[in-house]
C-alpha cells in the first residue's frame, strides 16, 4: 500500500467549506498537523443591490450624523424635530445605521480577516470608512459635550432644547 506522502505532494491546496470557492485557500503541509485556512471577502461579496443600498444609506446616514454633531457642538442640542418629527427620527435612525455598519464591518473582519467588500461603485467600502470616522467624531463631540456641560441632551426634545 502506498504511503500518503507518495500520493500527495509536500504542500496541497484543498477547498474549504464555509468559504466561497474564489476566496478560500487551505494549505495542508504533510509532516505537520497544521491546516491553515484563509477566507477573504470577495470584491463583490454577494447581492450587489443590497451592497448598493447599504452603501448609499450608510453615506447619507454619516452625513446626518455629522450635521447632528455640528449642531450639538454649536447649540448644545441635537437636531430639531422638524416637520412631523421627521428630522429628529432621521437623526436617531442615522446613528443606528452607523452603528449597524460598524457592527457588520467588525463581524466580517472577524469571520473573514478583511473588511466589507467595496461594493458597486465603491459605495459600501466608502460607507464603512466614513462610519468609522463618524464613530470617532461621536466619541470626541460627546466627550467634549459631557465635560463642558456635564451631560448629553436626551433623545427627546426637552425644555432646554426646542422648548
Amino acid at each position: 500500500m502506498a504511503s500518503l506522502t507518495s500520493v500527495l505532494p509536500a504542500a496541497t491546496t484543498i477547498s474549504t467549506p464555509g468559504c466561497s470557492s474564489r476566496g478560500a485557500v487551505a494549505l495542508l503541509r504533510l509532516g505537520t498537523r497544521r491546516l491553515t485556512t484563509t477566507c477573504k471577502a470577495e470584491p463583490s461579496g454577494g447581492n450587489s443591490t443590497v451592497e448598493l443600498a447599504a452603501g448609499a444609506t450608510g453615506l447619507a446616514s454619516s452625513a446626518v450624523v455629522g450635521w447632528s454633531l455640528y449642531t450639538l457642538k454649536t447649540t448644545g442640542c441635537g437636531l430639531p424635530s422638524g416637520p412631523g418629527g421627521a428630522l429628529g427620527a432621521a437623526e436617531g435612525v442615522s446613528y443606528l445605521v452607523v452603528a449597524a455598519l460598524i457592527g457588520w464591518s467588525l463581524t466580517t473582519k472577524v469571520r473573514t480577516g478583511s473588511g466589507l467588500p467595496a461594493g458597486p461603485f465603491g459605495l459600501l467600502g466608502a460607507a464603512e470608512g466614513v462610519s468609522y470616522l463618524a464613530a470617532a467624531a461621536i466619541a470626541v463631540i460627546f466627550g467634549l459635550q459631557f465635560f463642558e456641560v456635564g451631560s448629553l441632551p436626551g433623545p427627546l426634545p426637552s425644555e432646554q432644547c426646542f422648548g
